[in-house]
């Protein structure tokens, strides 16, 4: 009878963190639930501030949750076995980041493609958009909301073409700083790193000018401007807080690169970065299709 050797897994300590995840999620979606439903009313209230907590909260948590992940990697306590979990981890992440995302693309085209012919008369429904919006045009995308203010759309010019290449520009960059990784040149990758990291900042700052542009008198794209404004900000919004946390994941990445963390064959937090920034950038160009130009 021979004895064959199991390798060592790694239980980690009963972790505070979830919990604290969990009430920072919960004060950004009543933050941000009041903080919007006042924005336009010109009321006071105090939703700015929980969203602003949450957010803190939501810094504090990353901050101590990789931290101990971190630690307890450089310590040698992870395995195979450990590693292959990370990564079934990331990939089930990834995917439930993919449905959140088909959810709201589906908003948009059941919107486009069924509600909005419905209310202009298609498949004999001519009497219920005669009834609800009688001067109802059936076009994409509703520039008149049914108090009849007016809005303008946002090209596809401009700044959102600039993002997209600077979001395409920063896939090759990542993919360009994990092939240095993997021939072990420290100085490539710091440098393509530090590109990725850069180009997803200027990407967020762009995009709050685009969104300054949109508040403007000139445009009057509001969150409140219809079904075309709700979608527009739901899916870019969602989308700049998506490329936000993939930032602070490279930013964290990047540190570990300066404390000479990673190796060719060990660096799966590495890998996990740029697998988020590679999947919120094929999110953008879709999202660049089917919102701005189609």
């Amino acid at each position: 009878m021979t004895t064959k050797e199991y390798e060592s897994y790694y239980v980690p300590s009963q972790s505070h963190w979830p919990i604290v995840g969990a009430v920072a999620l919960f004060l950004i979606a009543v933050g941000a639930g009041n903080y919007v439903s006042t924005l336009n009313s010109g009321e006071g209230g105090i939703g700015g501030y929980i969203l602003l907590a949450g957010v803190c909260l939501v810094i504090y948590m990353l901050y101590g949750w990789f931290s101990n992940v971190i630690n307890e990697s450089m310590a040698g306590k992870y395995s195979h076995q450990m590693d292959n979990s990370f990564r079934q981890g990331m990939s089930w992440f990834i995917f439930s980041e993919v449905m959140f995302f088909a959810a709201f693309f589906g908003a948009l085209f059941y919107a486009r493609t069924l509600s909005v012919p419905w209310l202009g008369g298609a498949d004999n429904n001519a009497m219920t958009g005669a009834v609800l919006w009688p001067e109802f045009v059936a076009s994409w995308p509703l520039l008149v909301t049914p108090d009849g203010t007016e809005t303008t759309q946002m090209g596809w010019y401009g700044l959102p073409l600039i993002n997209t290449i600077l979001l395409l520009t920063s896939s090759i960059t990542a993919h360009l700083a994990h092939s240095a990784l993997e021939k072990d040149n420290r100085k490539m990758l710091k440098i393509w790193l530090g590109f990725t990291i850069l180009l997803g900042v200027v990407f967020l700052f762009l995009q709050v000018v685009e969104y300054m542009h949109g508040y403007s008198e000139e445009m009057k794209l509001y969150l409140t401007s219809g079904i075309y404004g709700s979608t527009f900000y739901l899916l870019t919004g969602f989308h700049g807080m998506h490329v936000t946390l993939g930032t602070i994941m490279l930013i964290v990445v990047f540190l570990r690169v300066l404390k000479g963390h990673f190796t060719p064959t060990n660096a799966f937090a590495f890998e996990a970065a740029s697998w988020y920034w590679h999947f919120v950038d094929v999110v953008w160009v879709i999202l660049f299709v089917f919102v701005y130009i189609v």
